[in-house]
């Protein structure tokens, strides 16, 4: 895969767990410089909807024919509501990289699991996104990944080239920023 600087890169994080339905923002980037567009849905907090909702978002969004890369903030959102990222990819033709600021720990999250509707799935979902690897981006700190339809030293240089101003690739960084904010406004009816 040739990597150009301003490759369209989605980024996608969820907001804070104030409710059952939780927001997640998707902020669309030209490599790690230049936000391009921003998108929203809701998930279930603790549900199994956030594989569907997140390929409905990306697919009906008129960024669709451009974005190269998604980039999710982990695999787990709204608690532990799962996305499969194999399906994702299936499903949109748009390799997946997950991100993680810490190497999870796996047993700590089965066991939490266990306390939800449907363990096993979710476990198995988990387990589908493959092997969790490390890379130093520009901030210097090492930073977390799994990833799908794409090569893993081209994942390397993706999240390296759009990390801009911290460890945490910049698509990422903003739906993160939106997210909060939004939810925030919201809470306190100011915007």
């Amino acid at each position: 895969m040739h990597i150009k600087p301003e490759i369209r890169i989605l980024g996608i994080d969820d907001s804070s767990l104030h409710t059952d339905r939780v927001m997640i923002v998707g902020a669309v980037f030209r490599g790690g410089n230049w936000l391009d567009g921003v998108l929203r849905s809701h998930i279930t907090k603790d549900g199994t909807d956030a594989t569907d909702t997140i390929i409905r978002m990306v697919t009906k969004s008129k960024h669709f024919g451009q974005v190269r890369v998604l980039m999710l903030d982990g695999i787990t959102y709204a608690g532990f509501n799962v996305v499969d990222i194999t399906e994702v990819f299936e499903k949109t033709g748009i390799p997946v990289i997950a991100v993680m600021r810490d190497y999870p720990d796996l047993d700590r999250i089965r066991a939490a699991l266990e306390h939800l509707s449907n363990p096993g799935p979710r476990w198995e979902i988990i387990k589908r996104a493959g092997e969790i690897h490390k890379v130093t981006t520009r901030g210097g700190n090492p930073v977390y990944f799994q990833y799908c339809g794409i090569g893993l030293e081209d994942a390397r240089e993706v999240m390296r080239m759009s990390s801009t101003h911290s460890n945490i690739p910049e698509p990422l960084r903003a739906a993160h920023l939106i997210a909060t904010g939004i939810v925030c406004g919201e809470s306190t009816g100011k915007a």
